[in-house]
């Protein structure tokens, strides 16, 4: 194991002999560490924190921290979960969750910018981007694939959906359903992520599928249950339509409003 000699690390923690830990690092106890995994300076890895295999922390991250809380009992049992191939960079801060045998989850394959804070009981995807600053408040879910641009802030218990995209310093205050581009404050759809769903080798046909979708939602002058009525009408919707309406169906904090005119091509 290649452990700096300034490093303090409690003997009850785990570290996959691959491990590197980096100067000036603090891994307490009931802490697990996958291999692969590098840590660099001056990192804090709190008890309860789990990080799975091959992730790389630069400097200055706190991980497993107490969430800000006020009703929080420190003694209350809960954890941070990681798990592979993430990049964090520098000084990031993730909290561990409120409830009891419960956490804060954190999966793989994503890259998250300097300054990010993901609060308590956050639930994040695999494959995301968070740029700089970004904020997650407690109980946050993100989905899959999601790019999140600079000094974002999102609200407790929202949810945010695949393939979605929040514009830099947009407040986003409902939830976001799946393909959406949201901007402003607070945050509304501006347009489809047509970038990102090329990306994902979504075809021209289902993109076109889903703006009518959203046109149906928003520009048909039914309300969103007469919407989602009309659109299940459609005996065999391609499962990116499906998610959509089913995101609709589901929310709890109602869906963000939207900005986008309804003419043009499926390619705004």
């Amino acid at each position: 194991m290649k452990i700096h000699p300034t490093a303090i690390i409690d003997p009850k923690a785990e570290l996959h002999e691959s491990v590197e830990v980096g100067p000036f690092c603090i891994i307490e106890k009931d802490v697990k560490i996958g291999e692969g995994t590098v840590i660099e300076s001056h990192v804090k890895i709190l008890s309860g924190t789990r990080i799975g295999k091959f992730n790389k922390i630069s400097s200055g991250g706190s991980f497993g921290g107490l969430p800000q809380d006020l009703a929080f009992k420190p003694e209350t049992k809960t954890y941070l979960e990681i798990g592979d191939h993430n990049h964090f960079r520098e000084n990031v801060i993730f909290h561990r969750g409120t409830i009891e045998g419960k956490g804060t989850v954190i999966g793989s394959h994503n890259y998250l910018m300097g300054n990010v804070h993901i609060a308590h009981d956050v639930i994040v995807g695999d494959h995301n981007i968070m740029v700089q600053n970004t904020m997650l408040a407690g109980h946050v879910v993100i989905g899959n694939k999601v790019f999140i641009s600079g000094s974002v802030g999102v609200h407790q218990f929202v949810r945010v959906a695949d393939y979605a995209m929040l514009a830099g310093l947009t407040k986003v205050v409902k939830d976001v359903p799946p393909y959406a581009t949201v901007d402003g404050h607070p945050g509304l759809i501006v347009s489809l992520n047509v970038v990102g769903m090329k990306r994902a080798g979504i075809s021209a046909d289902v993109r076109l599928a889903i703006k009518r979708v959203y046109k149906v939602i928003y520009h048909s002058g039914f309300n969103t249950k007469q919407a989602l009525a009309e659109l299940k009408k459609d005996p065999n919707p391609a499962p990116e339509v499906q998610k959509v309406i089913e995101f609709f169906e589901t929310s709890k904090r109602g869906v963000v409003d939207h900005r986008f005119v309804s003419g043009g091509s499926d390619e705004e």
